[in-house]
């Protein structure tokens, strides 16, 4: 799925689009 050198990434990612939805919410 997604390489291990963008794990980091990832775990910033899901907090970014949860803070998205959040505030679209």
């Amino acid at each position: 799925m997604l390489p291990r050198c963008q794990r980091r990434t990832t775990r910033a990612f899901t907090l970014v689009e949860l803070l998205v939805v959040i505030a679209i919410i």
